[in-house]
Formats: structure tokens, C-alpha cells, sequence
């Protein structure tokens, strides 16, 4: 897939979940999907995804992704984000804080048959300002 195709393909994923237009997602992911995250947890498959993703609403109703950067090679395509959003329900049994979080992150996506494949998604910085873990010292807050 050429590179302005890899990134037109992310920007229009990310514009749905921006819009919380979930029902589109499965244009973008195949079904046998999986998420790395940096808990060390994997998410397996679209619909154990689109879970994920539906628990991300509700945790987080005003959630918006800002894009930075692509950079690709081959079928990959990394991109450099920031996340803003409410802490308003519970998230990964983490009752509503009402804390605004803002956080960065840097997926990998691989890309075939112009669906999303496999991903690298990180929650720490997250995880860091709900108060769950603390802020180490290399990390900070991701503020």
C-alpha cells in the first residue's frame, strides 16, 4: 500500500473514532486484529476490540485524538497521537475520577489488504494520571 494511502487509511479511522462513529470501524480493522498494549495485555480480534473501544466511550464521552506524525515503511505505519478526554465512567474497573487527561502515544499499526492488522497502543501515561499507578520519574504524568 503506498505511503499517502497508509496514512489517508489512519486519518480516516482515527476521524471516526473522533466522531464516536463505531459503526465504521470495521472498514478499518480485520477480524483476527490484535492490540499490543503496554500493560502487556493483548486485545484479540475486531469485536474483543470494538469492546474495548465501546468501554472507551463510555469511560471517556468527550475523548478526541489529535494526529502529529506518520512515518512508514513497508506495511507499517507508526503514528504519533495525542489523546484528551473526562474520566467519566468506569474504565478497566476504574471508577469515574472527572479527571481531564491528556495523553501521547504512539501507535504501530501493520496494514494488509487495507485493514489494520496488529497495533501497539499505550495506556501507561493514562494509567499514571487516573491515579491507578504512580508517575514514575522517566515517565512524568504525559502531560
Amino acid at each position: 500500500m503506498p505511503v499517502e494511502e497508509l496514512k489517508a487509511l489512519e486519518r480516516r479511522c482515527y476521524e471516526a473514532l473522533n466522531k464516536k462513529n463505531l459503526a465504521t470501524l470495521s472498514e478499518f480493522f480485520a477480524s483476527d486484529f490484535v492490540e499490543h498494549t503496554s500493560l502487556g495485555s493483548e486485545i484479540r480480534g475486531f469485536e474483543e476490540y470494538k469492546k474495548y473501544i465501546n468501554a472507551l466511550v463510555k469511560a471517556f464521552p468527550d475523548f478526541h485524538f489529535t494526529l502529529h506524525d506518520f512515518i512508514t515503511e513497508g506495511d507499517r505505519v507508526a503514528i504519533r497521537w495525542t489523546l484528551t478526554g473526562t474520566h467519566k465512567g468506569e474504565f478497566r474497573g476504574i471508577p469515574p475520577t472527572n479527571k481531564k487527561v491528556t495523553m501521547w502515544g504512539i501507535d504501530i499499526d501493520r496494514v494488509t489488504d487495507d485493514k489494520f492488522v496488529e497495533g501497539r497502543f499505550d495506556t501507561l501515561g493514562m494509567m499514571e494520571q487516573l491515579g491507578v499507578i504512580p508517575a514514575s520519574k522517566t515517565t512524568g504524568s504525559h502531560a
